[in-house]
């Protein structure tokens, strides 16, 4: 094959036509030498915007990640579809890092996976001075920052690293959760060089939030998994003992489902993990120990039982679901209880590695985090718009994705209410937290209240009578609004904020109640799943394939989503392929995908057509298709955003013909002459296939390796092969082709766009 320029490496290793926003960027400026920080949202496509220039780099890339589990998944994905990677962590042994070293230095590896604590070891570095590092990445940069929610020590050492390499190479930075202070901080420690700088956005559009206020989470978690029997799920809980309380109660209801937590042996972790992982278990429930670097694609919700101790780490959990893109559910089961668990939890942090100095600062922010994550399950704002705020997005309209703009709310005027909660604040004098002003206000019975003297204020019981979860509301309402200040500190006290605004009679304080609109309206109100467009029939060939997959990935001791997304698999059943050229017009199925298990799903599809001749496995939606939907011999064909590659019949007239050119020189320069609108890129692989159509060229099997060579057909019409050398000094073979073959190919792609439009009129 030619030398790839990016997009063609992402076609034929990953199998899209495109990429995704900000990945090209990023891609385009690692190629040209810059350094990047990139913040996107989980399932935004991070790994490939190190993955790609890493392919076309002529150095190996260092990707240091925290995760045991991310690399070794990672590496695996990464095998499958044709690129050598590797891993060095605490999982191997001396005599497996060793091999490891010894294949990387003879160049078997593109990408290697390293723990940071790594960096320090001599032998590692010993190994460095072997090869040519043309780029570190540093994974989960967050970790490098004090401000960030998982701060790693050994993160500040990467720079060390860096510094001591015989010649620096291009650094990334990747995170999904950052908010600024965060983001400076990664790129000041890090001594990112005039860095590219890409920002995507947070939102998930797929995600759908929501909180529920609940005394009787077990019936609320019993009941969501009953109802999603097929699907895959993850429930988070704070604690081990909860963890293990939900799992023998949907273990004794019948569910499939597998447990985890820091409590369990090694060996059960694992398995647990590898049940969940293979789909032998569709729901798991752990701590947040579990998850991280997990890339399983089809989990279609997240339920957290317990609030999590900051919004970094509930987006980041919640953000495991959907990953493929596809709707999904994100939940958030709240009572008062989890602020206290989570207060309990965070004062026995270990901070045995942090230095004393900064152990009080830390626990500000954790505090501060803790304040953010409560306001969050009691806003009765929209919950994604709170969300991207909160990470430095300003958002306008209501999202209409979440609990939150689905219920029904109504609005109390609760200004005299005010005016008493922060008459109550002004007597405390600032000393107190929530539940003594609250209890005051209340009039509640209470020693403590007696102990402090707050029994004889003034405010002492004048809002008696009125629900405790109103007036929290309220004062919640009230800190929001800048009216009243909460304290980072351990234990948090509300002080007076700005109450000027309150001293104008046309100033009111107003709160919203709600209760759940009718369950068809919320409904009515989801998004599409990928899985709508397919019929009765096209879902009996997802589980056809599906079932496909899961055998082949126990033939190769692989996750089944490393083989096939459940996404790919559903644009199989949309665009029913029947041969090579049509299985890679499928999205996620590249080259090395097609050539291991291509030919299986093919026929898997035309045995399922065979059995149900006149079937319709998917009818698009009427907005998508603008009515042209054609049924023909059971297959469905509807029109796509992009029509495939053509040229408009002047476009010829500006190709540069030469007496021999690269398959890559053709395809630059068609992409370069076409104004015909509306569609895709052409790639050296689509050209390839044509003349392998025509019966020029075609593909051979020489030791051990494909190679493209001409037939005596391709002969004589003048196609040559020649040899080149490549920077690692082996020899390699490739075609060039003629002034007749550059005709021939300029003439197809003319005539297409004729025959894709026979009754156009020509002018």
């Amino acid at each position: 094959m030619d030398i790839m320029n990016a997009k063609e490496a992402l076609k034929v290793y990953f199998g899209y036509e495109s990429f995704k926003p900000g990945q090209e960027e990023i891609v385009d400026a690692i190629l040209s030498g810059r350094d990047v920080l990139a913040i996107m949202p989980t399932g935004a496509g991070k790994s490939i915007c190190y993955q790609v220039p890493a392919m076309l780099l002529p150095g190996i890339t260092v990707v240091i990640s925290p995760l045991i589990s991310l690399m070794q998944d990672q590496v695996k994905a990464l095998n499958e579809a044709g690129i050598h990677a590797g891993y060095i962590n605490s999982s191997l042994t001396d005599a497996q890092i060793s091999r490891v070293y010894i294949k990387a230095a003879e160049g078997a590896y593109k990408i290697l996976y390293v723990a940071p604590e790594r960096l320090e070891s001599n032998d590692f570095i010993s190994f460095t001075r072997q090869i040519g590092i043309s780029m570190v990445t540093v994974d989960e940069a967050h970790c490098i920052s004090q401000w960030g929610q998982d701060f790693r020590p050994s993160y500040l050492r990467i720079i060390d690293f860096i510094e001591r390499l015989e010649r620096r190479p291009v650094v990334s930075a990747f995170t999904a959760t950052a908010t600024e202070a965060v983001k400076n901080d990664i790129s000041c420690v890090l001594k990112l060089d005039s860095p590219t700088i890409v920002v995507t956005g947070f939102d998930r559009e797929n995600l759908f939030f929501d909180v529920e206020t609940i005394k009787k989470k077990d019936d609320y978690v019993l009941d969501y998994v009953s109802k999603h029997p097929d699907d895959s799920g993850i429930i988070y809980c704070a604690t081990r003992k909860n963890v293990d309380t939900v799992y023998e109660l949907l273990s004794a209801a019948g569910c499939l489902a597998a447990r985890y937590h820091a409590g369990m042996g090694n060996e059960e972790r694992r398995q647990n993990q590898d049940d969940f992982i293979y789909d032998r278990r569709s729901v798991i429930v752990a701590t947040n120990a579990f998850g991280m670097g997990i890339d399983k694609s089809n989990v279609r919700y997240v339920i957290h039982y317990n609030m999590p101790q900051s919004m970094e780490n509930y987006y980041q959990e919640a953000g495991r679901a959907g990953r493929d893109g596809e709707q999904s559910q994100c939940i958030l089961l709240f009572s008062a209880q989890d602020i206290m668990i989570n207060r309990f939890l965070l004062e026995r942090k270990d901070f045995s590695d942090i230095p004393e100095d900064d152990i009080e600062l830390i626990r500000q922010r954790d505090a501060r985090r803790l304040q953010v994550m409560e306001g969050y399950c009691r806003t009765t704002g929209c919950l994604r718009n709170y969300i991207l705020e909160y990470f430095g997005e300003q958002r306008g309209k209501p999202c209409d994705n979440c609990g939150n703009c689905h219920r029904e709310f109504s609005e109390i005027d609760m200004t005299d209410e005010a005016k008493k909660v922060i008459n109550c604040v002004y007597e405390t004098r600032g000393r107190y937290g929530l539940n003594i002003v609250l209890g005051t206000l209340l009039g509640a019975n209470r020693a403590r209240l007696k102990e402090l003297g707050t029994t004889g204020y003034r405010t002492y019981g004048v809002l008696k009578g009125r629900p405790e979860d109103e007036i929290r509301l309220l004062i919640n309402n009230l800190i929001m609004d800048g009216y009243l200040y909460q304290t980072a500190d351990k234990y948090s006290v509300i002080r007076m904020g700005n109450i000027d605004p309150l001293k104008n009679p046309d100033t009111h304080v107003v709160i919203r109640t709600h209760k759940d609109k009718e369950p068809e309206h919320r409904a009515s109100a989801q998004r599409r799943r990928s899985t709508d467009t397919l019929t009765k029939a096209g879902y009996e060939l997802f589980d056809v394939l599906r079932n496909l997959r899961l055998s082949i990935a126990r033939e190769e001791a692989v996750p089944p989503y490393i083989i096939f997304s459940d996404k790919t698999l559903i644009d199989m059943c949309i665009k029913l392929p029947e041969d090579r050229v049509s299985m890679l017009m499928v999205s996620g199925v590249g080259e090395m995908k097609y050539e291991k298990y291509g030919k299986r799903f093919i026929d898997a599809i035309a045995a399922f057509l065979k059995e149900n001749p006149d079937c319709v496995t998917s009818i698009a939606d009427a907005e998508e298709t603008s009515g042209d939907i054609n049924i023909s011999d059971g297959r469905k064909k509807i029109r796509v955003s992009k029509q495939p590659f053509c040229l408009a019949p002047e476009d010829g007239e500006r190709f540069e013909y030469k007496d021999l050119y690269l398959i890559s020189e053709i395809k630059d320069q068609l992409n370069e002459i076409t104004t015909a609108e509306n569609v895709r890129h052409i790639f050296g692989t689509d050209i390839f296939r044509l003349l392998t159509q025509m019966g020029y060229v075609e593909e051979k099997q020489i030791d051990g390796r494909n190679v493209q060579v001409q037939t005596e057909a391709g002969l004589s019409k003048g196609i040559v092969s020649t040899e080149k050398i490549s920077k690692k000094g082996n020899a390699y073979s490739v075609l060039l082709y003629p002034t007749v073959i550059q005709k021939e190919i300029v003439r197809y792609y003319t005539e297409i766009r004729d025959m894709a439009n026979p009754t156009e009129e020509k002018i």
